[in-house]
């Protein structure tokens, strides 16, 4: 885990990202992230997308990244202590872009007990991108599995509880994306604006 002061909410990662960083910060009230990124950004993710559906994308400015970190997912179970360096105050927000579809169920099941093992003694949030029943313990919202599209997740994690929801839908590694989620950060209220 590195200090990056020079990191922006543009260099969050993929596009779809930067609005669902921005709205796990703000349902955790924080304006300051510390990033976990497992197995790193997604390689052909897009930087931009297109904007499809009804509902507004969130365009408050995102947290503040004051740090970044990278799991390697063969080393599943390091993820904890790399939590656990991101300085109380700073949420720690683990985030998988395409990543989990690499293990098998069980590991994946695995990486979610980690997250919680993580949450122990303070929030922790998740933000997943990944195919359609790949992240588990996020909605899949009655989608099917190899549907052709991706479903983007919040999680935060609190000791014994865990709320996850699928805020957006996307397509083609993130070129489109549809805003599911209701008020939060898209409103422009989130922490620190």
């Amino acid at each position: 885990m590195r200090p990056d002061p020079a990191v922006t909410d543009a260099d969050v990662g993929p596009g779809v990202l930067r609005p669902a960083v921005a709205e796990a910060a703000h349902r955790a009230g924080t304006g300051t992230v510390g990033l976990v990124e497992l197995g790193g950004p997604g390689p052909s993710a897009a930087t931009d997308f297109r904007v499809v559906g009804h509902r507004p994308v969130p365009t408050c400015p995102g947290p503040e990244v004051v740090l970044r970190g990278t799991v390697d997912p063969r080393e599943l179970e390091s993820l904890p202590d790399v939590v656990a360096q991101v300085p109380d105050g700073v949420l720690p927000v683990v985030v998988t872009t395409w990543a989990l579809s690499a293990l098998v169920p069980v590991r994946r099941l695995r990486f979610l007990q980690l997250l919680d093992a993580a949450a122990t003694h303070r929030t922790v949030a998740w933000v997943s991108v990944e195919g359609v029943g790949v992240a588990p313990g996020v909605p899949t919202l009655g989608d099917r599995p190899a549907s052709g599209h991706s479903i983007v997740g919040v999680t935060l994690l609190r000791h014994a509880t865990r709320h996850a929801e699928a805020v957006a839908r996307c397509w083609s590694r993130g070129r489109q994306l549809a805003w599911l989620a209701e008020g939060g950060a898209a409103d422009g209220n989130g922490a620190g604006d």
